[in-house]
């Protein structure tokens, strides 16, 4: 292929692709289906399936069929050319839900391929792949994990026209220190070399990683569906508009982290307040003294004292 430049922009004003709104007018858009053909291949080459050749973006929203329903609009829904319907699902944040909100919206979008009519034979399999920004499974180094419906006895899929459940996880944590450690190579790897793509720019740290970049440019060099997505992520962050939702997406993700980590400190707070308490009323009916009970929880004795005396009122 001919040389061509990498990038018109600076490195530090390209786009986070691991905030859901970068990734999907990179991954989700029309005019870069085959970037994303080649993405989903390089995810799906791990379980066997047959070669993606072509797929149809689908606006898919979840839920929402009774008036108290959930909704959720899904980040990148396609339908392939043998009629499978594949969910990528991009996750920056952990809400501790990453497990259950997956089956959800597993569930929701193999159910409603069925239309009135129709049977349940001619439901389709279904894929649901999460790049999750966070650690999800801490009992195993593998940054790719793959789940399937097996027989618990003797670890068997189900035949193949039964075989419709397949999930995906992708720990981008995972992944950046395989990079870091050298036991990942993109050279021979065409999905390292994507998730390397995912990776390059942190924004929550305001850093760009450079190596991973000098890695990327030799291989967009031999790899031109690679450089075709660096150009269209160039034009994505170079465009006004796009900056400006990208940036009020990121802001309000950055929000929502604050605010969990308040409540979450608040609950630990609470909860350290709640046991020291606990500690005081079982310690003064063992027969403690204020001196001793202020050892083991780190009050005052006087703050010791006051908490007594409103054991002792609630107890009157």
């Amino acid at each position: 292929m001919s040389k061509r430049a990498l990038r018109r922009m600076p490195l530090e004003k390209l786009m986070d692709l691991k905030v859901d709104y970068a990734f999907k007018q990179l991954f989700g858009s029309e005019k870069n289906k085959e970037i994303t053909v080649v993405f989903l291949n390089a995810i799906l080459q791990k379980t066997g399936r047959d070669t993606i050749r072509e797929v149809v973006f689908i606006d898919q929203e979840v839920g929402g069929q009774f008036v108290e329903d959930k909704q959720s609009r899904l980040d990148i829904v396609v339908r392939t050319q043998t009629g499978d319907f594949i969910n990528v699902e991009m996750q920056l944040s952990n809400q501790n839900d990453m497990v259950k909100r997956t089956l959800y919206y597993w569930s929701r979008l193999f159910s409603e391929q069925l239309r009135r009519g129709e049977v349940y034979q001619d439901l389709r399999p279904t894929i649901t792949i999460n790049i999750c920004d966070f650690t999800l499974f801490s009992q195993t180094d593998y940054y790719h994990s793959t789940y399937h419906l097996y027989e618990d006895t003797v670890l068997k899929r189900l035949h193949p026209e039964d075989d419709v459940l397949e999930i995906h996880f992708i720990e981008m944590k995972k992944f950046i220190q395989a990079w870091h450690e050298e036991t990942i190579d993109p050279w021979d790897d065409l999905l390292v070399r994507w998730l390397l793509l995912l990776g390059m720019v942190d924004a929550r740290k305001q850093r760009v990683y450079d190596e991973i970049y000098k890695e990327l440019e030799a291989l967009a060099m031999k790899d031109e569906r690679l450089m075709e997505a660096f150009e269209a992520w160039d034009e994505l962050s170079a465009t006004p508009e796009m900056r400006m939702a990208y940036t009020s997406r990121l802001k309000n993700i950055l929000d929502i982290e604050s605010k969990l980590r308040y409540a979450m400190t608040k609950g630990k707070e609470e909860g350290r307040i709640e046991a020291n308490k606990n500690i005081i009323f079982n310690g003064y009916r063992n027969g403690l003294d204020v001196a001793t009970l202020s050892m083991l929880t780190g009050y005052r004795e006087q703050e010791v004292e006051r908490i007594i005396e409103s054991f002792e009122k609630e107890t009157e």
